[in-house]
């Protein structure tokens, strides 16, 4: 059948060169609407669930909210696990499902579980996030304008800009954070009230019932039809001042306004947002959906944003501080320059060695014609094309098999110069197109496995290996019938095969030391086991992390103050950092999100913010040359100029993903799961005391959870039974403190909050609070103090539960030293040092659950690409001696890779582990290259000896081009120092590091070794190889 395909090529070299255009035209099309990402997309399949509590403690909204939806979600098909927050006012629940669900079905399940969900008055209804994921935060922006309130910039933001932005295809949500949320607010006065024998509730049922619009269906008249409409909708301050609370016995109407002040009022708030140091700003985040074009979803807003600036008011603009499409440019960018330099080094190395400059420019042209098809298999599944996906394909694998044809081609012309070149290629491409088809099955067959990782590992390298496999089949076919009829055409002609200066250059210098090495067979052998064994031993100490972190190019650092702060103290604060920040002169901008934003993703307290540091280019940095190096240096600033704040330091995407990976922001988490919020406190300050005293740890915190000061006001139900009261009177007033929501007011495209508190100075002090009289409904006013008790203790600021339990989160980053080390000897401290209550458990998270579930799925893997490897090997030879024989190469091939880690101080990885996988197939082919020729020699009746030497000197050119171009491929990834180049670096070094081993090793210890290996097993057995299957030598 393989021959068959070459024979149909030559037949038909017209319809082959019409399909290569094809081909072109096609591959071109679909690399123009290819999606691009900076990387690939790790984050879960998730939905997120809010409710809004306005008013209500953490405490009350676990019981009253978070923990009745979470009853409600158990149990739904494919769900992972279920991890919950309770904050002042606000409910968010993570529900994770498996990845091979659908997600829209999974947000039609819980839309149908939450519709049963029956919560207490005055709570919003459970919403579902957006259809978003971890990468999905591309755009971010100012709205600004001079002399303009936060007020007035927070409603153009939410009425004005926002709609026009979720317009915008591509997009579905904009996470609006800062300003002041406007609101018509009814401030009552407490002397009015007692004045006039009112209570509160009187004011919240008046304004409701003042407050709406009903239909009357229609009438016919004068021949037609007339809708009735009934308008009572209240309109500004002055329609909610004269609605009436009730009429004196002289007829006098008692008003609104007679009790209460109107005025339009921001909204108690959960946050703030400043920047650069300069003051409170109002911002905006573009949300884009799952599975968009990053590049071209930005270049959307970017022309929305346009014409929206001009529909603003004078003065007004809407500013980008923060666009993700410049981080993927610029991986993008390193990708493209590597390729292009794996390409340029490849060709010339063709060139070189190849000995005539058609033959290699032949080869060199299965290059972008796989590329090609990759990229058109990439766009039909559905791929994006970014770091992975891109970045990790080696250029010198693609040609193989079009050196070995391309090869055989010129030195059958050179022998038979004269006789016709249709036939001759013919011939000599059929005499290896079986070789060459198992040799690129073998490359293909070790990725396979890689398509079974699951988790993270999965999403971000199965990409890789699609794609690898798609441009090495593509390179297989391409083989067979392009490079066939490209050589029928191009090398008319007088072609020589002349070896190159370098290769008679290493000729010269490989014989003799082959010829010392095979007379002293056992001492070869004996010197690369040893070399095994301290590449074993190295591998002990190289340490492991889960992946190299990607340089984004800007740095997140999240602050954590005392609970219970106030936000004009937090802001303080904020503007504190930033005025820090901003004086180190790589820093280009700082923007600090305090507290939760609308769209709750990431519901901090009032405490917490965190501060996105957009940098200048990296040649411009004077403080440090390493990101490590600037968070050093700004720590130390910090903590001169704003004590006491905690640090936990991030990029804006690995802080987004950790966060919805694990729910932490830090290299570890050690989460501790309990019943009792104060044991769980006091545990958590224990073991991050501990972990702070390991060798490596770095911004170690224990989760805030208790602190938070509390007013609780204690219903006496004997005093309210004594004064004629009833308990939602009481809390008819505890809840005026903080307002009720009573309505809403429409003003053009904007719709805005009525609600009704006590004024400032009767709900700011706790002994005015005390002091706040009930009416009895008989005109008796009754002191608020005379039927509750009002207390200060302090309480939970938040209260995070998983599966349903209670869990504090101990969370650190490791700087200095691998990861894996780092929570070992963790591990190991908590353990000796830290006695857990009864009933409490700790488990660890965070990028080392991620390594140890990674490393789990290698354990299997890995030997599945063994096992994969062996049996093509057998499966050509017909031989398991043999296959052993080659297979040898696979430790001879770790050697170098190990070494290659340690010498450059890289710890092992995810990145490269898939390396060594792709190695031991790269590794594998120079052992088939040298043994087919052996076993090729043997059959014509050569000694042993006589084969391996022959065998030796003949093949050591295709294995030295198929060594040498899988390498420089690989080289420039493997010292790249741009943006991106840190995932790939693993990956390439042990690649490069293992094929220089792999290839030494095999061009000396095989041709040494295989007489051995012949001695046990007979002559007659070797020689009954089908002649067929051992031409890969030619």
């Amino acid at each position: 059948m393989i021959t068959k395909l070459v024979e149909a090529a030559l037949r038909n070299r017209a319809a082959v060169l019409i399909l290569v255009a094809v081909l072109i035209v096609a591959g071109l099309y679909s690399m123009q609407r290819l999606p691009f990402d900076a990387e690939p997309d790790i984050s879960p399949q998730q939905v997120l669930v809010t409710t809004q509590a306005p008013g209500l403690a953490p405490v009350d909204v676990e019981r009253s909210i978070t923990a009745p939806v979470e009853l409600a979600l158990q149990g739904l098909p494919g769900m992972q696990s279920l991890r919950s927050i309770s904050r002042y006012g606000l409910s968010v629940i993570y529900v994770r499902f498996a990845d091979d669900t659908n997600l829209y079905l999974d947000r039609n399940l819980i839309g149908e579980r939450l519709q049963t969900i029956q919560l207490p008055p005055g709570t919003s209804a459970p919403q579902m996030g957006p259809l978003s994921d971890g990468l999905s935060e591309i755009y971010q922006f100012q709205v600004r304008g001079h002399g303009q309130s936060l007020m007035t910039l927070r409603t153009l933001l939410d009425w004005q800009i926002s709609p026009k932005l979720r317009q915008v295809e591509g997009v579905v949500d904009v996470n609006v954070n800062g300003g002041l949320l406007k609101t018509y607010e009814v401030q009552v006065d407490d002397n009015a009230l007692t004045r006039y024998g009112l209570s509160v509730g009187d004011i919240f049922n008046a304004v409701q019932m003042n407050n709406g619009a009903t239909g009357g269906a229609t009438i016919e008249h004068n021949g037609g039809e007339s809708i009735i409409r009934g308008e009572g909708l209240l309109r500004n301050t002055t329609d909610i001042g004269n609605i009436v609370l009730r009429t004196a016995a002289g007829g006098a109407p008692l008003y609104v306004h007679d009790v209460a002040h109107i005025d339009e009022a921001p909204m108690p708030r959960l946050g703030a947002v400043t920047r650069d140091g300069k003051g409170e700003a109002v911002v905006g985040v573009v949300l884009m959906g799952i599975g968009q074009n990053t590049r071209v979803v930005a270049q959307r807003v970017q022309d929305a944003i346009k014409e929206i600036n001009r529909t603003l008011p004078p003065g007004v603009e809407v500013a980008p501080y923060y666009n993700r499409a410049d981080l993927m440019d610029r991986v993008l960018h390193t990708v493209a320059h590597n390729m292009v330099e794996g390409a340029v080094l490849v060709i010339a190395v063709l060139l070189l060695l190849l000995g005539n400059a058609r033959a290699g420019l032949i080869v060199a042209m299965a290059i972008p014609l796989s590329m090609l098809v990759a990229v058109i298999a990439m766009y039909g599944t559905g791929m994006s094309g970014n770091l992975m996906s891109l970045g990790a394909i080696d250029f010198g694998l693609l040609v193989d098999g079009a050196v070995v044809m391309i090869e055989n081609v010129v030195r059958r012309r050179s022998e038979a110069p004269n006789q016709p070149l249709r036939p001759l290629v013919q011939e000599a491409a059929k005499e290896v197109s079986r070789p060459v088809t198992f040799a690129v099955l073998i490359i293909t067959a070790v990725y396979l496995p890689i398509l079974s990782l699951q988790g993270i590992e999965g999403k971000m390298f199965r990409p890789m290996a699609m794609t690898v496999i798609f441009a090495l089949l593509a390179s297989l076919v391409l083989t067979l019938t392009v490079m066939p009829v490209l050589a029928s055409l191009l090398l008319r002609g007088k072609v020589a095969e002349r070896e190159s200066r370098i290769l008679h250059w290493v000729r010269l210098r490989y014989e003799p030391i082959l010829a010392r090495a095979a007379q002293q067979p056992a001492l070869t052998m004996g010197l690369a086991v040893a070399l095994l064994a301290v590449a074993a031993f190295a591998a002990t100490r190289l340490g492991a992390e889960f992946l190299p972190r990607l340089d984004e190019g800007a740095l997140t650092v999240t602050t954590t103050k005392l609970p219970g702060i106030s936000v004009p103290s937090a802001v303080q604060a904020q503007t504190m950092v930033e005025r820090t920040l901003m004086h180190f002169p790589e820093v280009q901008s700082a923007v600090t999100l305090g507290g939760s934003s609308e769209i709750p993703t990431d519901p901090m307290g009032v405490e917490q913010s965190d501060t996105f540091i957009m940098l200048k280019p990296q040649s411009e940095w004077k403080t440090a040359q390493t990101q490590d190096g600037l968070v050093a240096e700004y720590s130390a600033a910090l903590d001169r100029a704003v004590p006491g704040l905690a640090l936990n330091w991030a990029q804006p995407i690995q802080m987004r993903m950790d966060d919805m990976i694990a729910g932490v922001q830090a290299d570890v988490a050690v989460q501790i799961h309990g019943n009792d919020l104060q044991t769980l406190h006091d545990t958590g300050e224990r073991v991050a005391a501990v972990i702070s005293r390991v060798p490596g740890a770095a911004d170690v915190q224990a989760q805030q959870t208790i602190g938070q000061p509390y007013v609780r006001v204690i219903v006496r139900r004997d005093a309210v039974a004594r004064y004629g009261l009833n308990a939602s009177q009481v809390l008819d007033m505890v809840q005026s403190l903080g307002g009720r929501t009573v309505g809403t007011i429409v003003d053009g495209e904007g719709q805005f909050s009525i609600r009704v508190r006590m004024q400032s100075q009767d709900r700011n002090d706790v002994t005015r609070i005390g002091a706040l009289r009930i009416s009895n409904g008989d005109g008796r006013e009754v002191p608020l103090s005379e039927v509750a008790d009002i207390r200060m203790e302090p309480g939970p600021s938040t209260i995070e539960r998983e599966e349903g339990r209670r869990v504090i989160l101990v969370q650190a980053n490791v700087r200095g030293r691998d990861l894996a080390g780092f929570v070992v000897a963790a591990q190991r401290a908590v353990e000796t040092q830290v006695k857990l209550p009864p009933g409490y458990t700790v488990s660890w998270g965070g990028s080392f659950k991620n390594l140890q579930d990674a490393m789990a799925r290698l354990y299997v893997v890995v030997p599945i690409s063994l096992v994969t490897i062996f049996a093509l090997l057998y499966l050509m030879f017909g031989s398991a001696s043999l296959a052993a024989l080659i297979f040898c190469n696979v430790p001879f091939a770790a050697i170098g890779g190990i070494f290659a880690l340690w010498i450059r101080g890289l710890p092992f990885s995810i990145s490269a582990a898939v390396g060594f996988i792709a190695l031991f197939g790269i590794a594998v082919l120079n052992g088939v290259v040298l043994v087919s020729s052996i076993v090729e020699s043997r059959a014509r009746g050569l000694s042993a000896v006589e084969a391996a030497k022959h065998a030796a000197a003949t093949r050591l050119r295709p294995v030295l081009m198929t060594a040498t171009v899988a390498s420089l491929g690989f080289l420039p990834m493997a010292f790249s120092m741009s943006s991106g180049a840190e995932v790939q670096r693993p990956l390439a070094t042990v690649v490069i590091g293992g094929l220089v081993s792999a290839t030494l090793l095999t061009l000396l210890v095989l041709p040494t070794v295989y007489p051995w290996f012949d001695r046990r097993k007979s002559t007659a057995r070797l020689a009954h190889v089908p002649e067929r299957e051992t031409q890969f030598a030619e």
